[in-house]
């Protein structure tokens, strides 16, 4: 598998769909409800998937997609799989925020080894490709420094929609980032957190039971800029897209900063030590 080749048809897709997106945003975004968690799709999204799936299954026909609207399309039990998230944002798009990304990934047997998130507000984008360190789309690499501030860290939440407002968890984590951090973003985009944490734009992640498609092209991202991923009480963490919403709560951070990080879950008795 070329992944550079990969990574030039994902990269060409993702600014394809974001100059749909951006042209979009002008007009009438034609939203509905989805699920039962108060989420909702536009006709923007449907559009930009269409687009995403078109190209990468044009450009690679053996390959399985899963698609965040369409669930599974191509070849199913292949070894390679890619990940669409044609809008992540719907929400901020329909209140009128622009705060928004496209993001793929390409897993092997479920673990992600390319990821691509683009940002069309800023027209920048950012890839991955494991093992061989993030870059942006000029090709300078990604290396985020660790600045602490004495007021403690900016922090970005994010969480999966089958969780419930009463989640006992979620309160006491929450509970404990807002006593220590100094801000606590809730973007309702999640690879534009990631993103900015491989800039270094905020200090940390802390993500609780996250959905599985968009989470591998981030979470690489974020790694192959030298962020450290780790479960919340402190073990290790798989990015990739097999077992439970249980499996995909983490911590996310500068590796200096991450032994303070899980303190503050400790402490707040939000998680247990391993």
């Amino acid at each position: 598998m070329d992944l550079d080749h990969a990574r030039a048809v994902a990269v060409t897709a993702a600014e394809a769909a974001g100059e749909l997106l951006v042209s979009g945003t002008r007009g009438a975004l034609g939203a509905r409800p989805k699920g039962g968690s108060g989420d909702v799709v536009t006709e923007l999204d449907l559009a930009s998937e269409k687009l995403l799936v078109e190209r990468i299954l044009t450009a690679f026909p053996a390959h399985s997609v899963i698609a965040e609207e369409s669930g599974l399309l191509g070849a199913a039990d292949g070894e390679w799989t890619w990940l669409i998230d044609p809008l992540d944002g719907t929400n901020n798009v329909v209140i009128g925020l622009p705060a928004y990304v496209v993001g793929l990934a390409l897993c092997r047997s479920g673990r992600p080894m390319l990821g691509v998130v683009h940002d069309p507000v800023s027209a920048q984008t950012w890839s991955a490709i494991r093992d061989r360190g993030a870059i942006t789309s000029s090709g300078v690499r990604l290396a985020p420094p660790h600045n602490p501030s004495p007021h403690g860290p900016l922090l970005a939440w994010t969480q999966g929609y089958s969780v419930s407002r009463s989640d006992a968890t979620v309160r006491a984590i929450k509970d404990a980032l807002e006593l220590n951090a100094r801000r606590m973003l809730q973007l309702w985009a999640p690879l534009l957190a990631w993103a900015m944490l491989a800039r270094g734009d905020i200090d940390g992640i802390v993500g609780y039971r996250a959905e599985a498609v968009d989470l591998p092209a981030g979470a690489l991202l974020a790694r192959e800029a030298g962020i450290e991923i780790r479960a919340l009480d402190g073990g290790p963490f798989e990015e990739g897209i097999d077992g439970t919403p249980d499996d995909r709560s983490f911590v996310a951070t500068h590796p200096s900063a991450m032994p303070g990080l899980l303190d503050v879950l400790r402490g707040g008795g939000a998680v247990s030590r391993t």
